[in-house]
């Protein structure tokens, strides 16, 4: 197991502060950029020493400041990877992935680059340099040379960033099954919603160097309670409300949003005249052209298109329906209901789609 409990003052007034366990399998950082995930990977690896602070994987503590123990980074046995994958481009893959194999006999080593090529599927490539590789090979020639050095813990910044969506997912599967067969413990940072999703045992969520929400992928990006972690998470409509309503048998509570427009929502524990702040996903609001009849979706609102905007293989629509919503569509979607400004439509709204936050939170204060 990492254990991670830092605090470091960075230039311009930021304060990195964050304690947390990861066990083997992939702990993911979220958060938005300068929220000091890449920070708390380069206190791990040693890069950086915290102003106070304590860093063990097992029972090997890399860093003790209240003892005086700083561990150097070429002895943490740390593997990191980030977004640059500083392959060395006069040597070949092999040469690449031997590099940090120095200290190993030359019959050792060769078999451990053997089994790191094939274990990361680029077993016919190992004559090749970097130039005349894919991104998605470079990929994994650098990820083959961090582990061939058996660390005990990887550190990895968003790795997979600039690669293509049906790459992510093949170096993703590699990713896995290395760490079934070797599992330790891997700090993954990233921005992606599906990277969270399909690789993370856990979640932190970090804002202004702080660690503001963890649990599950499920437990904090589907359901989460702070309008921060809500911003992050991808629900891009947050509105106050007033609760007229409240049913804790059924699980539902009725809001009014601007004090008129009625919106049935998950069952939080507030009581009726209480105001909180509600949220939805654009990706969660369905719309139509016609009234829908039959449907269990118990939000039902009619509305005006105000404006439509492509962006990428997107198509987001400013729906003015009793509130504003942001709502992403498929071009083909659109194209099917001919929306257009000025169109009249319905906005289709599930209960369970929309979250409940904490309404003391200082940065809905901000935003409202």
């Amino acid at each position: 197991m990492l254990r991670v409990s830092v605090r470091a003052a960075q230039p311009g007034g930021f304060t990195l502060d964050v304690d947390f366990d990861a066990d083997a399998g992939t702990t993911i950082l979220f958060g938005a950029s300068g929220s000091g995930k890449t920070t708390v990977l380069r206190a791990i690896a040693g890069f950086l020493r915290p102003a106070s602070g304590r860093v063990t994987v097992g029972d090997s503590v890399l860093l003790d400041t209240a003892s005086g123990i700083n561990v150097p980074v070429h002895q943490r046995r740390v593997g990191y990877l980030g977004q640059d994958l500083a392959l060395f481009p006069h040597m070949t893959v092999e040469q690449n992935i031997a590099y940090g194999l120095a200290a190993v006999d030359r019959a050792a080593r060769d078999v451990r680059v053997r089994e790191m090529l094939e274990r990361f599927n680029i077993a016919g490539l190992g004559r090749r340099k970097p130039a005349q590789l894919s991104g998605g090979e470079q990929q994994r020639v650098a990820l083959a040379r961090c582990l061939a050095t058996a660390p005990r813990v990887l550190l990895l910044d968003e790795p997979l960033s600039a690669l293509d969506h049906g790459t992510q997912t093949l170096i993703m599967e590699d990713l896995r099954a290395w760490n079934r067969r070797d599992p330790i413990p891997i700090v993954y940072v990233t921005h992606s919603h599906r990277e969270a999703f399909e690789l993370g045992q856990q979640i932190l969520v970090m804002e202004g160097g702080r660690i503001e929400a963890r649990g599950t992928p499920h437990e904090v990006l589907d359901a989460p309670a702070r309008f921060g972690v809500a911003n992050i998470a991808g629900f891009e409509n947050v509105f106050r409300a007033d609760v007229r309503a409240a049913n804790a048998t059924e699980g539902t509570m009725t809001c009014v949003i601007g004090g008129q427009t009625e919106i049935e929502v998950p069952f939080s524990g507030a009581a009726v005249g209480d105001q909180v702040h509600i949220a939805v996903r654009a990706g969660d609001v369905m719309v139509a052209t016609e009234r829908p009849r039959n449907l269990s979706a118990r939000n039902l609102l009619e509305g005006e298109v105000m404006s439509l905007e492509r962006r990428g293989p997107m198509v987001i629509a400013r729906i003015a329906a009793g509130a504003d919503l942001e709502v992403h569509l498929t071009p083909g979607a659109c194209q099917s209901l001919q929306l257009a400004q000025g169109t009249r439509v319905w906005v289709v709204i599930k209960t369970y789609s929309w979250r409940v936050l904490t309404s003391d939170d200082e940065d809905i204060r901000r935003l409202f």
